[in-house]
């Protein structure tokens, strides 16, 4: 009896955490997508070349993942053919925990994405975390034949249920944007404000003498100190944004455009954008004319690709450009845009659901920015 319930906790353990973080990641298989391109470019650098060739699949694979871990999760919860599940989380577990043991060791990708931006890992807890798994799934592994198997028809259905609900789920999030934002550049966020530390910054300062280390508060003046390192005391209180910068030829704008009222077409990659929705964007952009919203294009690509595409659109927008990370941060769509009202982040739209100029019109209306409506 005592095993059963032992086996009972293990499985509602192991079950719950792999739905959680699977639920955490099809909120947003495209930061998933980002996360294996990560560790892809590392291995092909590290291990084998032919890594690098599975970033064109880095997004189907995401979504088979993120299926993966809340059906194996739900299946282990209902005793849902045992021998096949414990076996699958096993090879799962084992792949995590060679991921997070080389991002920790090797230092090479310091955010697993375990939990995607919901909770952020060290890679050492990740490690950790993924080591705890395996000792439990190793137990279920052992006392497998204990584990009888729930052959009911509402098993199945709950099963292919959770397939269909899982898959659904994440093409949606592609094909618009992250049920719930939990980056940094989330609605509501002013970028001003998030660039400023919370509280002045302290930190200590890792000194050696006569072969022995001392840890002080403020810089010794004692020139027979060697300076070892220096540590951050109180780590919450960095920004939350660090590195929002846009530019282009004649300097950097990052100011600029955080002081006005913006609506910012946002291109991570040009060569790999989608080109469904520039009539839309086409349309607010005209009809954004004589109105106090200036519209701007930011993207990571080159200078001649920004304005070749400008000059092929015949779009009458400003450009600036940006690193790609931080763009892939702001929003998960290539194209995707951003609504500003001085650095405060008022939307944020995929560009299958790029708004008309009504709608934008309206949020600056709604938070004092502007007097009047805008009909189409």
């Amino acid at each position: 009896m005592a095993k059963k319930i032992v086996l009972l906790i293990i499985r509602f353990i192991v079950g719950g955490l792999f739905i959680f973080s699977g639920l955490i990641k099809i909120n947003d298989p495209i930061g998933t997508s980002i996360k294996l391109e990560e560790y892809f470019d590392v291995f092909s650098y590290d291990i084998a070349p032919f890594f690098s060739s599975l970033k064109t699949i880095s997004l189907p694979l995401a979504v088979f993942l993120v299926v993966v871990e809340v059906v194996l999760g739900i299946m282990l919860i209902l005793n849902y053919k045992p021998k096949f599940t414990t076996y699958a989380l096993a090879i799962i577990i084992l792949f995590f925990t060679f991921l997070t043991f080389y991002s920790a060791y090797f230092n090479k990708v310091t955010d697993c994405g375990c939990f995607g931006d919901a909770i952020k890992l060290t890679p050492w807890e990740s490690f950790y975390k993924d080591v705890f798994l395996v000792i439990l799934i190793a137990i279920l592994l052992i006392f497998q034949n204990s584990l009888k198997a729930n052959r009911k028809f509402w098993a199945t259905g709950i099963t292919v249920a959770s397939v269909v609900i899982a898959t659904s789920l994440s093409i949606y999030a592609i094909q618009n944007l992250p049920f719930i934002d939990f980056r940094a550049y989330k609605v509501g966020v002013n970028i001003n404000t998030a660039m400023i530390p919370s509280t002045n910054l302290e930190y200590s300062y890792v000194m050696k003498k006569g072969g022995v280390e001392f840890v002080f508060d403020q810089y010794p003046t004692d020139d027979e100190y060697e300076f070892v390192e220096m540590n951050l005391k109180n780590p919450e209180a960095l920004p939350k944004i660090s590195d929002f910068s846009v530019w282009n030829e004649q300097g950097d704008f990052t100011d600029e455009i955080l002081s006005k009222k913006r609506v910012l077409i946002l291109i991570s990659n040009i060569s790999k954008m989608n080109h469904s929705n520039f009539d839309q964007m086409a349309d607010l952009i005209n009809n954004l004319k004589g109105t106090e919203v200036l519209v701007s294009m930011v993207s990571a690509s080159s200078e001649d690709e920004i304005r070749a595409l400008i000059d092929s659109l015949k779009w009458d927008v400003d450009y600036y450009m940006a690193d790609a990370t931080v763009v892939k941060t702001i929003i998960r769509s290539n194209p995707g845009l951003m609504v500003l009202k001085e650095g405060t982040i008022l939307g944020k739209y995929h560009h299958n659901n790029t708004p008309n100029v009504s709608k934008v019109i309206d949020l600056f209306t709604a938070h004092g920015a502007l007097s009047t409506s805008v009909s189409d």
